[in-house]
């Protein structure tokens, strides 16, 4: 089937890359993830990929603990979405995908500068672009980068992989009773103060008009769905 969106941005988690309550980078969830990037590339879409870190650091998680200051312990937190952006970059060359790592704080040795000329270049050409560093400032999640990003690089519309299929009124594992969402304004996830992404991010996406669409990311082929058209989770939306 023919693409619908032609450019995306993809936000994963950096608890993705190992296994459920684990650490680090685990081999068998760093092919999958690969392959579910491979399998969206193969539809046509052109594919900016921001990655979390919080399998290697969790900056708030240091700070809150009093011996390191936020600023710093938040750039701790962006050198490990370095780590996993460069598995990631590996693990997509090695499947035959054309692909470049970029980081937001300068690291030339192992990544390139972000400047976002060379970025939509990057992706033009057919190369998958791997966002690092987050936005590069401390006290700035990476949801809040990748709604940044997705407004830089002009993307369609910005997919947001989650453990769950959807938005729900509550937590779906505690209150059997939460309800999904196939829907949302971005007011009303707002007002409702439900935990889809940061409300800076929210903002962003609701005033730029950059839709997200939350997703089971662990289901084969979802990727490549959402870029064909089909609707799956949950749209979030302006209007």
């Amino acid at each position: 089937m023919k693409r619908k969106y032609k450019r995306i941005l993809l936000k994963i988690s950096g608890e993705s890359f190992c296994k459920p309550g684990g650490f680090g980078i685990d081999s068998v969830e760093l092919e999958a993830i690969a392959g579910e990037i491979k399998a969206a590339h193969s539809v046509g879409a052109q594919l900016a990929v921001v990655v979390g870190g919080g399998n290697i650091i969790r900056g708030a998680e240091l700070a809150s603990q009093g011996h390191i200051a936020q600023a710093t312990a938040d750039q701790m937190g962006m050198l490990g979405t370095v780590i996993n952006a460069l598995a990631l970059k590996e693990k997509l060359v090695s499947i035959g995908v054309d692909c470049r790592a970029m980081s937001a704080i300068e690291i030339r040795a192992v990544a390139e500068p972000f400047i976002r000329g060379r970025a939509l270049r990057h992706m033009e050409k057919g190369r998958v672009v791997i966002l690092a560093a987050g936005t590069g400032n401390p006290f700035f999640t990476t949801d809040t980068c990748a709604a940044l990003r997705a407004t830089e690089l002009e993307c369609e519309i910005l997919l947001k992989a989650t453990k769950v299929d959807g938005v729900y009124s509550a937590d779906p594992k505690k209150d059997p009773g939460a309800v999904r969402f196939d829907e949302l304004s971005f007011a009303d996830a707002m007002t409702k103060k439900l935990r889809v992404m940061d409300m800076t991010a929210l903002a962003m996406c609701s005033e730029h008009k950059i839709p997200v669409i939350v997703f089971d990311f662990k289901k084969s082929g979802n990727i490549a769905r959402v870029a064909r058209g089909e609707r799956i989770g949950t749209l979030l939306h302006s209007s």
